[in-house]
């Protein structure tokens, strides 16, 4: 990915173009430019298309590309999924196992880490937390994404890593709260009514507009691009939204948990 990311740094260079001035051309941010040349991300196809044909279409980085390893951190089936994230337009999270990924804290990693089977290495558990770490960029470094979390109260209750893991984990997830592009919804412990009770829904928009989503079980991930399954999750997201709590209220009902703590 670094050698990958110099080739694309040298080129850009040699057409006289500033980090800002490529990102324009190719469609993305100068802070996701900079990431993919200093090695830190894996581009996405449509950055290696877009790339290629602004600086020169010898197509010497559509046959580099096809060399690049995947980041450690990630599981196998997991990994389509993550690169359609660097690009979605709109992504939503409904999650009743834990807390997702994208609003995760190194301490809440290493505690969900060091219950895993078969136990991990020390390199491993670092190369889990690199991985979100990387991905949480795209919160900040895609503003004009939309991010819906719909999170359920007990996962905050289950206290995983203890008291001190899960203050720092509201703690984040407040912060990430006041961000102009995020959502967070939190379905209350007591509910009635719930449309997502067959499980987490992950749906994502891509720049064509085409929707995805995603399901995840033991070991394994589905990727889902068939329509009329996709319009069916849509639907039961849509109706979880207006179940749980408004963003003020799951707000005030965090701020609460936080101080019972």
């Amino acid at each position: 990915m670094r050698t990958f990311g110099a080739v694309v740094q040298a080129l850009r260079e040699y057409h006289g173009l500033t980090r800002e001035e490529f990102g324009r051309l190719v469609g993305y941010s100068k802070h996701t430019v900079a990431s993919v040349e200093l090695g830190r991300r894996m581009p996405d196809v449509g950055f290696v298309e877009a790339a290629e044909r602004v600086l020169g279409n010898t197509g010497a980085l559509r046959r580099a590309a096809g060399f690049l390893e995947r980041q450690p951190g990630l599981a196998s089936w997991f990994r389509r999924w993550a690169q359609l994230e660097t690009t979605a337009i709109n992504l939503y999270t409904y999650e009743c196992r834990m807390i997702p990924g994208l609003l995760q804290t190194d301490p809440y990693v290493r505690a969900l880490a060091a219950d895993q089977l078969p136990p991990l290495s020390d390199a491993e558990i670092e190369e889990l937390w690199a991985a979100r770490l990387d991905r949480q960029r795209l919160l900040h470094e895609r503003p004009n994404t939309a991010f819906s979390f719909i999170l359920e109260e007990h996962v905050f209750l289950r206290r995983t890593g203890g008291i001190e893991v899960t203050r720092g984990l509201i703690d984040r997830v407040l912060e990430i709260t006041e961000l102009r592009n995020v959502e967070i919804q939190v379905m209350p412990l007591v509910q009635e009514k719930h449309a997502g009770l067959q499980g987490p829904i992950r749906l994502l928009e891509t720049p064509a507009n085409k929707w995805s989503a995603y399901n995840e079980g033991q070991e394994s991930g589905q990727l889902i691009s068939d329509p009329k399954v996709v319009s069916v999750l849509q639907a039961r997201y849509a109706r979880m939204r207006s179940q749980a709590l408004t963003m003020q209220d799951s707000v005030s009902l965090l701020r609460r948990m936080r101080e019972d703590l």
